[in-house]
């Protein structure tokens, strides 16, 4: 119980920040810019990872301003509204924790009902991870999602955790299909100067039944 009143502000940006202004602030490499457009136009699944306040949600935003992602039909599923996405033929979703209650899994669901070009989940926490990796594998390739983790190796386990409150074994096979690219934000401090992408991963499966990584040259 808080002693006095408390305030969690998220402000919308103004404006959306784009893979070039990300470059020119130093946060991502020219190189790895080149890298994610081409990821984005092949329709790779685009999973970016990050510890809270790494900037996200911003960059979610800069890929979702590419001409790739603009010219499709984009489905954006969130619990909170925080996309940012500028494509005329465009679907907005928003979960309700509320009576009647509508879940985001409910919200992936009905998703595959409307035509999807691309979908994309603002943040994955629960078990809708699963929906999302089985539409993904599905027929409905080059989207995009949020996650929380602490490099981009463990995103990965991350979500086979996030799957597990839905299916006794998490998919590996699925889910290094369905993924086709792991970009790793990591920030300092909360500053916008302390934030770099430090990881483009493109996830596979080996022969042993664990993931293998390859880290693309920054």
């Amino acid at each position: 119980i808080s002693q006095g009143p408390v305030f969690a502000i998220r402000k919308p940006a103004q404006f959306v920040y784009t893979l070039d202004d990300f470059v020119r602030d130093g946060i991502l490499s020219p190189r790895s810019a080149e890298a994610l457009r081409e990821s984005i136009e092949r329709r790779d699944n685009l999973l970016i990872a990050g510890a809270t306040g790494s900037g996200k949600t911003t960059f979610a935003n800069a890929c979702l301003a590419e001409p790739a992602f603009c010219r499709d039909r984009v489905v954006l599923i969130e619990d909170t509204r925080e996309l940012q996405c500028t494509a005329e033929d465009r679907v907005e979703l928003v979960a309700a924790s509320l009576f009647p209650r509508v879940s985001m899994e409910e919200l992936l669901r009905t998703t595959l009902r409307l035509f999807p070009g691309r979908i994309v989940i603002g943040e994955v926490r629960g078990a809708e991870a699963l929906t999302m990796i089985k539409a993904w594998g599905t027929g409905h390739p080059g989207g995009l999602c949020t996650l929380h983790a602490n490099s981009p190796h463990h995103a990965l386990y991350r979500l086979e955790e996030l799957i597990g409150e839905a299916a006794v074994s998490p998919p590996r096979r699925a889910i290094a299909e369905a993924i086709g690219l792991i970009v790793f934000i990591e920030c300092g401090t909360r500053k916008a100067t302390g934030r770099r992408v430090t990881g483009l991963t493109r996830p596979s499966l080996g022969t042993n039944g664990d993931y293998v990584f390859e880290d693309l040259a920054l």
